[in-house]
C-alpha cells in the first residue's frame, strides 16, 4: 500500500484537529479530572465528620477553603497532611439542628480554579452528591433524595467525566483515525463500551481490586499503542488496529473501565442506590463517548467538504501529539510509583 492511499483516506483529519489535539497535548496533565472533594459524615445528632481533599502539587495546595454555615461547631481542630497529589484534612463539626436546608460554600473557587464534588453521607446510608462549579460556589444540603435524583446526579457525573478525561477522548480520536467506515466504527465503540462497562461494575462493586497508579499508566500507554498503529498505517504497514479494531478496543476497554471505576470511587455511591447510581454514571459516560464522536466524524464531514489544500502531515502532526502527549503520561504515572 503507497503511503499517498492511507494519507487520502485520512484527508478529514484537518489543520483544525491537528490544533485541537496540539492544545489538548498543551494543557494535559496526569489526571485532568481532579476536583477537589469535601465529604460529610454525620456521625450522631447534628455531629459530622468532615473529609476535605484539594489538589496539590509538591507542598504547595490550592487555596481553596470550605465555609459551614453560622452556628457550626468545630469539634476538633483540622487536621492536614499532603498525601500524593492532594492536600487532606480532616475534622468534626457540629451545628444545633443539623445541616439540613443550610448552605455550604466554596472560597477560592470563583476565579475559575477548580470545581469541587461534595458529598454528604446520612446515617440512614443515605447520600446527597453535589457538584460546586466557580460560577455558583454553593450548595444547599437536602433531605434524602429520592431515585430519580440519584440517577440524574451520577448521570451528569459520567458526562462530565469523560468529556473532561482527555487520556479517554486522545484514545477514542486515536481510533477514529484508524477506523473509517460507519460499520467498523459501530462495531470498534460497541466493543470499546462493552469492555469498561464490565470493568466499571466490577471495580466499583468490589469484585475486582486493581491498584489505581499502574492502572492509570496502562491507559496511557494504550494511547501510545494506538497512536503507533496510525503511524504504521500512514507508512503503509496497517497494524492489528486496522485489521481488527474491535478487539483493541475491548481489551484496552477493560483498562480505561478501570480508569473510570477510580473516578467513580472519588465521588462514592450512595448506599441505598447503588444500581441506579452505577447504571446511570454508565450511560452518562456512554452519552459524553458519543458527544465526542458525533463531534469529530461532524467536522470531519464537514471539512471534507471544503475546498482545502491537502496536507500530508497533518495526519502525522495529529498521531504525533496524540503519543507524544500520551509517552509524557506514561513517565509521569511509572514515577508516581516511587
Amino acid at each position: 500500500m503507497s503511503v499517498h492511499k492511507p494519507v487520502a483516506l485520512l484527508r478529514g483529519v484537518t489543520p483544525v484537529l491537528a490544533l485541537i489535539v496540539l492544545a489538548y497535548a498543551y494543557g494535559a496533565h496526569a489526571d485532568v479530572f481532579r476536583p477537589a472533594y469535601l465529604e460529610l459524615h454525620e456521625s450522631g445528632a447534628d455531629h459530622y465528620e468532615v473529609m476535605w481533599k484539594v489538589p496539590a502539587q509538591g507542598d504547595l495546595r490550592l487555596a481553596v477553603n470550605v465555609t459551614f454555615p453560622p452556628g457550626t461547631i468545630d469539634i476538633t481542630p483540622p487536621r492536614g497532611q499532603f498525601i500524593g497529589n492532594a492536600y487532606v484534612e480532616r475534622w468534626q463539626i457540629s451545628r444545633p439542628a443539623g445541616l439540613n436546608g443550610q448552605t455550604i460554600g466554596i472560597e477560592g473557587i470563583a476565579n475559575g480554579v477548580t470545581d469541587v464534588i461534595a458529598r454528604i453521607v446520612r446515617q440512614d446510608g443515605t447520600s446527597q452528591v453535589e457538584r460546586v462549579m466557580p460560577d455558583q460556589p454553593r450548595f444547599t444540603v437536602k433531605a434524602p433524595a429520592g431515585a430519580g435524583e440519584v440517577a440524574w446526579t451520577y448521570l451528569v457525573l459520567g458526562v462530565e467525566h469523560i468529556l473532561g478525561g482527555i487520556d479517554h477522548l486522545l484514545f477514542v480520536l486515536a481510533l477514529l483515525l484508524i477506523v473509517r467506515s460507519g460499520k467498523r466504527i459501530f462495531a470498534t465503540i460497541t466493543a470499546f463500551t462493552a469492555a469498561h462497562s464490565i470493568t466499571l461494575a466490577a471495580a466499583t462493586l468490589g469484585w475486582v481490586h486493581v491498584p489505581g497508579p499502574p492502572v492509570e499508566a496502562a491507559i496511557a500507554l494504550s494511547i501510545v499503542f494506538v497512536a503507533a498503529e496510525v503511524v504504521h498505517g500512514l507508512r503503509g504497514k496497517p497494524g492489528l488496529t486496522a485489521r481488527a479494531p474491535w478487539i483493541v478496543a475491548f481489551v484496552f476497554g477493560l483498562l480505561h473501565g478501570f480508569g473510570f471505576a477510580g473516578a467513580l470511587a472519588e465521588v462514592g455511591l450512595p448506599q441505598k442506590a447503588i444500581p441506579v447510581a452505577l447504571f446511570t454514571f454508565n450511560v452518562g459516560v456512554e452519552l459524553g463517548q458519543l458527544m465526542f464522536v458525533v463531534f469529530v466524524l461532524a467536522l470531519r464531514a464537514a471539512l471534507t467538504r471544503l475546498p482545502l489544500p491537502q496536507r500530508r502531515w497533518f495526519p502525522y502532526v495529529a498521531s504525533y501529539a496524540i503519543g507524544a502527549t500520551a509517552t509524557f503520561w506514561v513517565i509521569e504515572r511509572v514515577g508516581a510509583f516511587f
